[in-house]
C-alpha cells in the first residue's frame, strides 16, 4: 500500500513539474525569432504576403521573423520543413488552398495529413478568380460560353488552367452548367495569357490579381469573377451569382499554420497577435492593394472553412473522374 502512495505521489509530481515547464516555456514564447516557409519563390504575391504579416506579427510579440523560400513539389517540400521541426509555435507555414485542399485529391500517397498534421492559425488573404478571353473575343460573357458550347457540343472550347485547383474549378462550373470544355493544364499564368492575347486559346482561369493590368489595358477581357460579390476595382464584371450560378464563389486563399500538438496557450498568442494585424486599418489596405480580401477565418473556422473545401472538392473530382497522380 505505501509502495503504491509513493508511486502515485511520484507521478502527480512528476506531472506538475512537466506542467510547470510547460507554463513556463508558453510563458516564455516567442524566445527566439520566428520562422516561416513559404511554398513559393521570393516575389511572389504569397512571399510578400508572408513576409508583410509574418514581420507585423513577429513584432508585436517582441520578436522578429525570417522567411524560408522552399517552393516545388505541389508545397510538399515547405509542408515536410515545417513538420521535420519541434511543436513549439516558433515555426510557420504559409499555406495556400492547393496544398491544403486539393494536394489531398490530386497527389497519390501524399506524405502528409493537412487535417490532422497542420493546425490553422488564421486566414491572411482571399482572391477570386477571373476567366478571361482575348480582349477582341467574341465571347462577351459567361451566357456566350454556356450558349457556344451547347451549340457545338463536338468543339469544346478550350479551358486553361496553371494548377489542380483551377482545373477542378473549371470542372466544378462544367458539372454544374452541363457543358464541356477542353480543359487544358499550363505551368504558370504568364503563358495563358500570352496565349489567350495570340488566340491561341478560348479561355483562362486566373488569378484576378495576375491578370488585372492586361485587363485594364484591354489585353485580355474578363467575363465573369468568382467571388460573393463584383470586384471593386471591375465593378462592371458579373459573378458568377449575377450570371445565374448562385453556388459558384470560388476564391484561392492563405493561412498561417502551426505544427499539429503546438501548446494551446502558444497557439492563442499567434493568432490573436496575427489578427491585430490582418484585421488592422494596415492590413486590410495592404491585402487591398494586392488585389485581394482579408480571408475571414482563423482557429477552428479556418478548421471547418478547409475541410468543407476537400469536401466540395473531392466530390467535384469524383463526378469528373480526375484521379490522384
Amino acid at each position: 500500500m505505501l509502495k503504491r502512495n509513493l508511486i502515485t505521489t511520484g507521478s502527480l509530481l512528476l506531472g506538475m513539474v512537466f506542467s510547470g515547464l510547460t507554463l513556463a516555456q508558453d510563458k516564455e514564447f516567442p524566445n527566439r525569432p520566428l520562422r516561416i516557409f513559404v511554398p513559393f519563390t521570393a516575389g511572389s504575391g504569397s512571399d510578400t504576403s508572408a513576409r508583410f504579416f509574418g514581420d507585423k506579427m513577429a513584432k508585436l510579440l517582441g520578436q522578429s521573423a525570417s522567411v524560408e523560400n522552399k517552393p516545388g513539389a505541389s508545397g510538399i517540400i515547405s509542408v515536410q520543413a515545417l513538420l521535420a521541426l519541434p511543436a513549439d509555435g516558433h515555426a510557420i507555414l504559409l499555406a495556400s488552398n492547393s496544398p491544403i485542399s486539393v494536394n489531398p485529391i490530386s497527389i497519390k500517397n501524399l506524405p502528409y495529413n493537412p487535417m490532422t498534421d497542420l493546425t490553422p492559425l488564421a486566414g491572411l488573404s482571399r482572391n477570386m478568380n477571373v476567366w478571361v478571353v482575348n480582349g477582341n473575343s467574341k465571347l462577351n460573357s459567361l451566357k456566350d460560353v454556356v450558349e457556344y458550347a451547347k451549340k457545338n457540343p463536338n468543339k469544346p472550347l478550350s479551358l486553361a488552367n496553371y494548377s489542380a485547383g483551377y482545373r477542378l474549378a473549371g470542372e466544378w462550373f462544367s458539372s454544374m452548367s452541363n457543358v464541356k470544355f477542353n480543359h487544358i493544364s499550363y505551368k504558370g499564368g504568364a503563358q495563358i495569357f500570352t496565349d489567350l492575347m495570340g488566340d491561341q486559346l478560348d479561355i483562362g482561369i486566373a488569378d484576378l490579381g495576375g491578370a488585372a493590368s492586361l485587363i485594364k489595358a484591354g489585353k485580355l477581357k474578363a467575363i465573369v469573377v468568382s467571388g460573393e460579390k463584383r470586384h471593386p476595382d471591375f465593378p462592371n464584371v458579373p459573378n458568377f451569382i449575377d450570371s445565374g450560378y448562385p453556388e459558384y464563389v470560388n476564391y484561392s486563399w492563405t493561412s498561417f499554420y502551426v505544427k499539429a500538438g503546438t501548446p494551446e496557450a502558444i497557439k492563442k498568442k499567434l493568432i490573436d497577435a496575427l489578427l491585430k494585424v490582418r484585421d488592422s486599418k494596415e492590413g486590410a489596405d495592404f491585402n487591398t492593394a494586392s488585389g485581394a480580401d482579408s480571408m475571414p477565418f482563423f482557429g477552428e473556422s479556418m478548421q471547418k472553412f478547409q475541410q468543407d473545401e476537400l469536401e466540395r472538392f473531392t466530390r467535384i473530382a469524383k463526378m469528373a473522374g480526375m484521379q490522384p497522380e
